[in-house]
């Protein structure tokens, strides 16, 4: 059966005007027909504004620009927010003004949502992208990340909430998500205290903790490495010192649920320990891998019927 309900694309930017034209781009090549494309400007102080007032003007059918009122700055929250007010989708999906879609995510996705309809998200790989640069050294690091679960399956919650806490494995990213309209009116919206940083790891913690989500094997969107992107700008910051916030928040915001396995709030303490003792986790994080290395060294040393002794 064919589906034709709409999809709301949101392109949030701020000073995007290096890669927001191939964004759009790749949402006019989706196989896929029935969607509607809202440009939301943050603020932008560079060609990006005219580039999304252009489209809207030229596609006034499918494409509509918004800004905040009097063209403030107010963060990745807030812009998502406003995009979300005006969107009219069935389901609702957010592309990253530095990201791009291959042709066949929102076709795809949305066939899963027929097939699963208890889902209430459908995510899958994302491409980390750095081939799309001429730099020669570039060429060959494109990667992925493991999925961390049984790929190709609907996952109840809190197993990928737990996923996201330990932050090992490829977990929803706004570019290659896709929520249906409702989720919105169940878990709320993007938390508007987060202009930046985790804020899309704290709207999809509300996600994981309470709405089944189908998670695919393929890849739906590259995720573009570059250095003026939001998370390579803070990498070289303090990992525990950058997630810490999320973490406070999300204590208060466990407190709101009524019931949460032992296991969850098990993994929640340990994290949240970490970012409370930076410097004795990563000595921890060091003496355990340590340890890994030795029992890896010891266990291909030692004949085979006596390596389960030093399985963990």
């Amino acid at each position: 059966m064919k589906n034709n309900n709409l999809v709301s694309v949101v392109i949030i930017f701020f000073n995007g005007e290096a890669f927001l034209e191939e964004a759009i781009a790749s949402v006019f090549a989706q196989t896929y027909k029935a969607w509607e494309l809202i440009l939301v400007d943050d603020g932008s102080t560079d060609g990006s504004t005219a580039i999304a007032k252009l489209y809207a003007q030229q596609y006034p059918e499918q494409v509509r620009y918004l800004e905040h009122e009097g063209h403030q700055n107010r963060g990745m929250s807030a812009t998502r927010n406003l995009g979300i007010y005006h969107a009219k989708g069935d389901y609702i999906g957010f592309l990253d003004a530095d990201d791009i879609w291959l042709p066949h995510k929102l076709e795809q996705q949305t066939e899963l949502f027929n097939r699963y309809p208890e889902a209430g998200m459908v995510y899958g790989r994302a491409q980390i992208w750095h081939s799309w640069s001429a730099l020669a050294g570039d060429k060959n690091k494109d990667y992925f990340y493991d999925l961390g679960v049984c790929s190709n399956s609907l996952v109840q919650p809190p197993l990928l909430f737990k996923q996201l806490l330990k932050n090992k494995h490829q977990t929803p990213t706004p570019s290659n998500a896709l929520m249906r309209r409702d989720v919105f009116d169940q878990v709320g919206l993007f938390e508007e205290i987060f202009r930046s940083m985790y804020e899309d790891q704290v709207f999809f913690s509300k996600i994981a903790l309470s709405q089944p989500v189908y998670i695919a094997d393929q890849c739906w969107s590259r995720y573009r490495q570059h250095p003026q992107s939001c998370s390579t700008a803070n990498e070289k910051a303090s990992y525990f010192k950058t997630r810490q916030p999320f973490l406070v928040w999300l204590e208060h915001y466990l407190t709101t649920q009524p019931s949460l396995e032992t296991e969850v709030l098990r993994v929640f303490q340990r994290e949240l320990w970490q970012c409370h003792h930076p410097r004795l986790a990563m000595i921890n994080t060091y003496v355990l891998s340590s340890v890994y290395r030795l029992l890896a060294l010891f266990r291909n040393r030692l004949p085979a019927f006596a390596q389960p002794l030093l399985q963990k």
